[in-house]
């Protein structure tokens, strides 16, 4: 699509924000950025520097002149100045959508509600055992318009994609996708209606086609069942999936402990499961997922193999901090929800206090209670959902705590915690109610365990 000299307003000016205007402006494109909050100071020097427009601390009129509005995927859909564009008919576009009109790259394109930040970085860890030209970013890191006009010879780029990233689409097409999972997530932002936020995520095989790659865990019930009607499509992709439990008709699964690809009804013996970097049963599924993604951009097996062995996972998902007089301190900083913490407490094999809480999102805390009863002595509950986390967990556990912060969390963990245990945070909540993203709260987790 051609922007030049067209009047365009984005809302939300956070990073990907910044970046669309910025890719606008360079595409020709008048240009005005409008935040309900506050805009960083380091951003209004960049739009300042860009000859952009922009409002902070509400929206005026002027945020309704645009042709169209470019949508960062932190505002919702039900907010007032987006209800007035769409009730006007005109269109609302995300972040990655605008991108992808200014690329002919390949996209390999990672969403999931747990896992997608580890293997969109295990991708790209691939992708560094070949010679091949790759960029990494979209959810994590650069923003997909901050690099889809760059010109590269061969270039590669694997995004990481958000289900709120894929609201507002209209012909985003990545070459390869992926769908790693399907759990409870964000519901606050689909009228806490699961089918709503999974439809969000299946629209990642929108507007692919024949030529394209669609890569899925056979395990996960809800995305077979989507699978099945893609099936009756005469333009789906061509469908890969991975399992750890079970034999696939076409894509990577598990047998005898070996890691098998079986393309084309003729298999083959990838590596043992053993030699995997990542340990869990949830790291066997992204490192499946990973070599799917590798084969699909025809990546040879040594490079794949080379990767499996050799990753190491990412900071804020079950990152060993410290061992201190025996006890391990683990940040999964990264586990915004009930399943990642779920996936967390299956890894970990020796008793442990778990710090949990956050702002949260509509969760049931309920799915965790077996491992819970199994796993942990104490739970530790912090930020705004400490309430309604003892009303689902507080009979789980023998010891339910509560600390006013990330300090006195830690420190009540320290005492509690014996030689050859492991202290947690794995929150199962956003982190805005104390930190202002889930990095930062696994930082000042990290910095207090230091100081202990």
């Amino acid at each position: 699509m051609t922007v030049k000299d067209k009047h365009i307003v984005v809302i939300g000016a956070a990073r990907s924000g910044i970046a669309a205007a910025l890719l606008l402006k360079r595409q020709g494109a008048s240009v005005f950025v409008s935040d309900f909050g506050g805009i960083k100071e380091e951003f209004k020097n960049e739009l300042q520097a860009k000859h952009i427009s922009f409002e902070e601390h509400g929206h005026t009129e002027k945020a309704s002149e645009g042709e169209f509005m470019v949508l960062s995927p932190g505002v919702p859909t039900e907010a007032p100045i987006v209800q007035s564009y769409l009730n006007e008919g005109k269109k609302v576009y995300s972040e990655i959508e605008v991108a992808s009109w200014f690329t002919n790259d390949r996209v390999v394109a990672i969403t999931g509600s747990n896992g997608k930040t580890t293997v969109t970085n295990w991708i790209g860890h691939t992708w560094k055992q070949t010679t091949k030209n790759f960029t990494v970013g979209g959810n994590i890191g650069t923003a997909f318009s901050e690099v889809a006009d760059q010109v590269m010879d061969n270039r590669d780029v694997i995004l990481e994609i958000s289900s709120f990233q894929l609201d507002h689409i209209h012909s985003f097409h990545p070459n390869i996708s992926v769908i790693l999972n399907i759990t409870p997530d964000h519901l606050d932002r689909y009228g806490n209606d699961f089918d709503s936020y999974a439809a969000a995520k299946f629209r990642i095989t929108e507007y692919q086609n024949t030529d394209d790659w669609f890569i899925f865990n056979y395990d996960d019930p809800t995305i077979k069942a989507f699978v099945e009607k893609l099936q009756d499509s005469n333009k789906h992709p061509k469908l890969w999936s991975f399992s750890n439990q079970q034999e696939v008709p076409e894509g990577a699964f598990v047998r005898n402990n070996d890691i098998i690809f079986k393309f084309n009804n003729k298999e083959e013996t990838l590596m043992p499961v053993n030699e995997v970097g990542l340990n869990g049963r949830h790291n066997l599924n992204n490192g499946l997922a990973t070599a799917l993604a590798a084969r699909a951009a025809e990546i040879k097996n040594d490079a794949i193999r080379e990767s499996l062995r050799s990753f190491m996972g990412v900071e804020h998902r079950l990152e060993n901090v410290r061992v201190l007089d025996g006890v391990k301190y683990i940040n999964d900083s990264k586990a915004t929800n009930v399943n990642a913490v779920w996936f967390a407490l299956d890894s970990i094999h020796v008793p442990m206090t778990l710090i949990i809480g956050g702002r949260d999102k509509g969760n049931d805390y309920t799915e965790i209670v077996d491992l819970i009863k199994e796993k942990v002595h104490t739970i530790i509950a912090i930020g705004e959902s400490q309430n309604r986390i003892e009303e689902q967990l507080g009979q789980a556990a023998p010891i339910f705590k509560k600390a006013n912060d990330m300090a006195e969390a830690v420190r009540m963990a320290r005492k509690g915690a014996k030689k050859g245990e492991v202290v947690l945070l794995s929150p199962a909540c956003s982190s805005f109610d104390m930190f202002d993203d889930y990095e930062h709260r696994g930082r000042v987790f990290k910095d207090e365990v230091h100081k202990l």
